[in-house]
């Protein structure tokens, strides 16, 4: 069995219109909200093997508030590619996954995020900001995994909500 969980970056700032959308920082939610979903991932005992971030501001800043509550021994790939992404990209990154993670996570956008979480669970989820799912697939390599895979939600963890 493999484990994905999905986090939609947390809130981020339109304060500063001269920025594009790939440097937009988090606002103060946001600030809040990724540690305390580190926070509450680690309460409830979940391990995460690898974590596969967008490199956008907003993105990187979620990740890097989300470990500050969150004990992780890796590092943190930071994929271009998860920014503005496709089904099909989401898959072909999990396809390069070492067979020794079972657990990995990716912090990217929406609406990319909900179309990929309603592809692999054939269900309609909206991911709010700060947002993670916890997916578990029935494969034994990461590479298994397909555009035909059918995955589990076992869960959808809002902030507002915990």
């Amino acid at each position: 069995m493999k484990n994905l969980l999905l986090m939609r970056h947390a809130k981020s700032s339109w304060k500063d219109t001269s920025l594009n959308d790939h440097q937009r920082p988090l606002n103060q939610r946001g600030k809040k909200d990724a540690p305390r979903m580190g926070k509450y991932l680690q309460e409830q005992g979940v391990i995460l093997d690898a974590i596969l971030c967008s490199t956008a501001k907003r993105a990187r800043a979620t990740a890097e508030r989300f470990l500050k509550e969150y004990d992780f021994e890796g590092e943190v790939f930071y994929v271009d590619d998860l920014y503005h992404v496709s089904y099909e990209t989401y898959i072909t990154l999990l396809n390069q996954l070492p067979d020794t993670v079972d657990t990995a996570m990716i912090i990217a956008h929406n609406p990319e995020m909900d179309y990929f979480l309603e592809m692999v669970c054939d269900e309609y989820e909206h991911m709010p900001t700060a947002a993670v799912a916890f997916v578990k697939f029935s494969i034994e390599r990461w590479a298994e995994l397909s555009e035909v895979t059918t995955g589990k939600l076992l869960g959808l963890w809002k902030p507002r909500e915990i």
